[in-house]
């Protein structure tokens, strides 16, 4: 059966922002739906602006059925430019690649997203020259390399009304007071000063305006090469100890100038090791982390599980899942990582001892180890705005480069790589495993990683304060408009308006002192995907997966749930790091306290809401999360009216706390990645085609106990 949505009638326009202009569009483009290749979908136009390129059919003009969780500025079918990964051609059912002059023109047009979107138009109905218009237009716009001043960033804010706060309690860190305020709430200020020698940027474009140092270092160390070799502070433990990062100094270079930078390291060293300040254990990252580049290529093939658009695809990966996830590398970096934040955190906590990260920059893999060890330890980081305040520390000012790592100018695939969304990664499997420590979801987790490419806001558009506040100014850009007023992420209303906000909010923060083990276990789903890597001990043998001889061993260690065992690897952990690891675990979990993660193997799990959300075949309907957080908040309701009839007689309700999330009562309606998928269509699982099974037929007979095998992953969500 084809179905085929009439063209539209009436004249659909777009909803440009301020400053948004229409480059070039294109009547009568057929949008498929990612469905099972039945070729459904409905007319519409596509047209390209210098914010987004925007699909618009009848519905675009309908405010029925308009979603609960809606963004105000991006909408199910638009993409930003910046979010736009890969721009494929159909020629005679060939995909090739598009990428600046185009000689001939597709019959159909893939785009891939960098939120893992895909999106399917076919061309053949549409006027030639409208054809040539719209794919050169929005090749060019999203694909070629682009100047700063050009980034829809500026055209936006010298349009836009100045109307809005922007700062939500979240703290800045541009001004001396908001680093003077953070060392005195970490008791910190007795050993640690903040400095202003780098003000008018006169020590190095790349530090902040402020920053904070101990105490014994001179302003002329600070000075004499530019910052590098200078520790700079972090965050301080209850305890006194210290977490610092240091850009190090590049290695070729010649014998003196080496010999004079190791003479001025030997000297901070010894001043900083010195009483008050305790023992100095320093952390090369670029030695015990993976590279960025390891990184970028592990994410890369990650990603590629995800972008699917048809359900043939979805089944054939779905056989030889666990061979393929296992074989992107990507879950193995971030357990690697969350090791490296426990071993810091082991460190402050338990040896009381000063922690120096060291790395080129220092706004990478620092930024990762630091963010994620003060979410760890300090429960303000656990708060929405302490959360906050914790990425504009230690990314925003502290100078990550969002520009090349994030690659929104295209001006290099070589600088690009995931190391923000890294951190939300391993964030995130914080948050699944104790969800009361947080006082924001993983859908807040969501939403932020998409704001990345969203240029309406500079937090993810600068790669320091330098270039910020230079632009802001209008000084670097030559222009006459400046100066700029730019938008914060951080003030949520500009995307959602208050009932989607409180998506973003947890109702159940911190509401039990100790886990409830018994929200742990799920329902089992005879066809979920299941989202972690089983445990089982790692052979030297280079085989691939899980499916050859190893498939009876795997299934009889889930049947007797082995998954207690620490799993080995190269970088065993010492003695020391696994007794403390392991003594924390045997004790309750106090959620305002020090929170260690679980990284045993079948601990790290995928995030399911963002890398599954436009997967209609991997959601389960009327389950997952959301269905027991429908069930737990109707609860909550009847026990909170009952209270209210209580208390009638003193004329005061007790708070509407708990009305925090809105979630739709009829939770079986519900998909598990609510609120991003809502009523999308069940899917069966098709018969795949005869070649897949052939390729299968030598991994011990897997094809025969498939539906055994699928049934063991029942703890996934």
């Amino acid at each position: 059966e084809i179905h085929i949505k009439e063209p539209i009638e009436k004249e659909v326009n777009p909803h440009l922002l301020p400053g948004e202009l229409l480059l070039c569009e294109a009547s009568t483009v057929y949008k498929y739906m990612q469905e099972d290749g039945s070729n459904r979908g409905t007319y519409g136009k596509l047209v390209c602006t210098n914010f987004k390129i925007s699909f618009l059919d009848d519905d675009s003009a309908s405010d029925d059925n308009e979603p609960e969780f809606k963004n105000k500025i991006v909408g199910e079918n638009d993409i930003t430019l910046q979010c736009v990964d890969q721009i494929y051609g159909v020629y005679d059912e060939k995909k090739k690649l598009l990428t600046g002059q185009l000689r001939k023109y597709p019959e159909r047009l893939i785009i891939y997203c960098k939120d893992l979107r895909v999106f399917n138009f076919c061309l053949r109905y549409t006027k030639e020259e409208e054809v040539k218009r719209i794919v050169s237009g929005i090749v060019h716009h999203s694909q070629t390399p682009k100047l700063l001043k050009r980034l829809f960033l500026f055209s936006y804010a010298s349009a836009a009304p100045n109307n809005t706060d922007g700062r939500n309690q979240t703290v800045m860190f541009d001004t001396l007071e908001d680093w003077r305020d953070e060392l005195e709430r970490t008791k910190g200020n007795v050993k640690y000063k903040t400095v202003t020698t780098n003000e008018g940027y006169r020590v190095s474009e790349k530090l902040p305006l402020y920053f904070v140092v101990p105490i014994c270092i001179s302003e002329e160390s600070i000075l004499k090469y530019e910052g590098r070799g200078i520790p700079i502070w972090c965050w301080s433990c209850h305890n006194g100890a210290a977490l610092l990062k240091m850009s190090a100094f590049p290695k070729e270079q010649d014998d003196s100038t080496s010999q004079m930078q190791k003479a001025f390291l030997d000297g901070i060293y010894k001043t900083i090791s010195k009483p008050p300040y305790e023992l100095l254990k320093m952390d090369d990252l670029s030695s015990s982390l993976p590279s960025l580049q390891d990184i970028q290529t592990a994410y890369t093939r990650f990603k590629q599980l995800f972008l699917i658009d048809n359900s043939t695809d979805f089944w054939a990966t779905d056989v030889k899942w666990f061979s393929l996830l296992e074989s992107t590398n990507w879950l193995e970096i971030i357990r690697r990582v969350l090791k490296k934040a426990i071993e810091v955190a082991e460190c402050l906590e338990r040896q009381h001892t000063n922690v120096l990260l060291i790395e080129e920059s220092a706004t990478d893999l620092c930024c990762v180890i630091s963010s994620l060890v003060q979410v760890m330890m300090d429960s303000y980081s656990r708060t929405k705005s302490g959360f906050q305040s914790l990425i504009q520390k230690e990314w925003v000012i502290g100078g990550h480069g969002f520009l090349e790592r994030c690659n929104h100018l295209r001006k290099s695939e070589k600088e690009e790589a995931p190391v923000f969304l890294l951190l939300l990664n391993c964030v995130w499997q914080l948050v699944q495993q104790y969800p009361p420590a947080f006082e924001f979801t993983e859908t807040y987790l969501t939403v932020l990683s998409d704001s990345l490419y969203v240029p309406v806001f500079s937090t993810f558009f600068f790669n320091s304060q330098h270039q910020r506040d230079t632009s802001a100014s209008g000084e670097s850009l030559k222009t006459q408009s400046g100066p700029f007023r730019f938008l914060t992420v951080w003030d949520w209303s500009v995307q959602f308006d208050p009932k989607a906000q409180a998506f973003l909010n947890n109702p159940f923060y911190a509401e039990k002192p100790k886990p409830d083990k018994n929200q742990r276990k799920t329902a089992r789903f005879k066809h979920q995907r299941q989202l972690s890597l089983p445990l089982t001990q790692p052979k030297p043998s280079t085989k691939r997966g899980f499916f050859r001889e190893e498939t009876d061993h795997l299934i009889k260690n889930i049947l007797g749930k082995r998954i207690g065992k620490f799993i080995n690897s190269s970088d065993e952990p010492p003695n020391s790091f696994r007794e403390f690891y392991e003594s924390w675990h045997s004790k309750p979990v106090d959620y305002h306290g020090l929170l260690l993660p679980r990284i045993d193997g079948p601990e790290i799990k995928v995030w399911a809401q963002r890398y599954l959300r436009w997967i209609p075949e991997a959601q389960l309907h009327g389950g997952g999360t959301i269905a027991i957080t429908a069930k737990i908040l109707d609860l909550m309701e009847e026990v909170q009216s009952l209270q209210v009839k209580m208390d009638e007689e003193h004329s005061q309700a007790v708070s509407g706390d708990v009305h925090s999330v809105t979630t739709p009562r009829n939770s079986a309606r519900l998909s598990s990645l609510f609120p991003f998928a809502l009523l999308q269509r069940q899917s069966v699982k098709p018969a795949l085609p005869t070649s897949t099974w052939k390729d299968l037929e030598d991994e011990d007979d897997l094809v025969k106990r498939d539906d055994e095998f699928v049934d063991l992953s029942g703890d996934m969500l």
